[in-house]
Parts: structure tokens; sequence; C-alpha cells
């Protein structure tokens, strides 16, 4: 659970810093929100080790990041990806000995290494999405958050809808839901922990629950982890 005390977070791949919103009416607009992600997302600089974990298999992998430029480096067998966040959109790239090459679409949807997490899941794509709302505001984890419906604008994402929960008074993302065109959850992302690094918040952990087709049972639990 996320304690009271925590500061605002500085999230790593689906968790993501957003600037603080008062809880004042009327509620900042989706777009206003998702802007200040894009923004806040391009100035991180990280240099940290994580690993994703489900059951018995551990996927390690180093991220850097130097201002919108994010690279991912998995081992055994090697892949290097690298997320390049612009004003308009995101693009994952394939680094290999001949340069960067873009990341085939009809691979977007697949898991990493056989876990829960995607690349389309590290590719950011729903921060884009024009097409997004405020609902309200919930509680999560005894916080105040404000809740928004993303749309997808087309049909090559796994996800039709993306439901996200932001922090009211520290604009941390607490919880994302990607939903089919059914009307169906897919898969839940919540913020486990996070923890203190050179007087920065950073992710510690986020589960990653993937659901039994058309219900709301969990099929599969991925934790992505940050270590120190």
């Amino acid at each position: 659970m996320i304690r009271e005390t925590l500061k605002p977070q500085n999230l790593v791949l689906v968790a993501l810093g957003v600037a603080g919103f008062a809880a004042a009416a009327p509620p900042p607009s989706a777009r206003e929100i998702l802007e200040s992600v894009r923004m806040l997302e391009t100035r991180q600089q990280l240099d940290l080790d994580g690993q994703l974990r489900q059951n018995d298999t551990v996927v390690p992998f180093h991220i850097t990041q130097n201002g919108p430029l994010i690279r991912y480096s998995f081992t055994d067998p090697d892949e290097v990806l690298e997320l390049r966040l612009g004003e308009n959109g995101s693009r994952l790239d394939l680094v290999t000995d001949n340069g960067a090459e873009n990341f085939p679409a009809e691979k977007l949807n697949e898991k990493i290494r056989d876990t829960g997490v995607t690349y389309e899941d590290l590719a950011l794509r729903f921060i884009y999405w024009p097409d997004g709302h405020v609902l309200g505001d919930e509680t999560v984890h005894a916080r105040s958050c404000w809740k928004l419906q993303l749309a997808a604008p087309s049909r090559d994402s796994q996800y039709a809808n993306v439901f996200v929960w932001v922090d009211k008074k520290s604009g941390a993302l607490m919880r994302l839901e990607g939903y089919d065109a059914a009307g169906k959850i897919l898969k839940r992302f919540e913020v486990v922990s996070t923890q203190k690094i050179d007087k920065r918040w950073f992710l510690k952990q986020m589960r990653v629950e993937e659901m039994q087709p058309g219900t709301n049972k969990v099929q599969s639990r991925t934790y992505l982890e940050i270590k120190k």
C-alpha cells in the first residue's frame, strides 16, 4: 500500500509523474493533464537497474533516460529498445548493430519475455491519445484522485479504452486499467511502492495484472521492480 506520507514520485514504462492540480472546481481537462505528463516525462534523468518478475521468471534490464530518450537494455538474449517521446507522439525503436529502426507495429502487442508486459505498454502511446475526459474523482490507497478515460484513436492498440487515476495532491499516477472494445478489463497496472534515490522519488514496485478473457479474474501477475 502507498502510505499517506509519500511525496510526488518519478514513475518508470507505464508510471508517470504529472503536475499537481488543485482540487478546486472545475477540474483540469484530460488534455491539460496529459500535456503535463508529456512535458515532465521528457525532463527525467535516469540510470537504474530493474526487473520484470512473474512467478519464477525474472527478466533483468537496465534503464537509462536522458530527457525525451529512454533506453531499455535486456540480456539473455540481448535486446535494446529506445523510446523517443515527442510533442505529438512516441516512437519505439529496436537498436541493432546497424542502428535504430522503428519497432514493427505488428509486434507491439507481443509480451516481453513471456511476462504480462507488452512492447506497447513500454511505448506509452496512451498519453498521446486525443480523445479523453475526466470522469470525476475517486480514492485510491487513501489518496484523492482524478479519474480519466482515454479512448484509443485506432484499432491497432490492444486496448480500446484506458482509465487512469491521478493523485490530486501530488500529481502521481496511481493506477491504470486497459479495456477491450466490449468493455471487458484486460490489464491493471498499480503502483505498490516507491523509493527515494538521490533526493528524488522513483518507482520501486508496480503490479501488472492480466485478466482472464471476458472476466474480472486475475490470470497472471507480473511485477516491474526498480533497484537502487
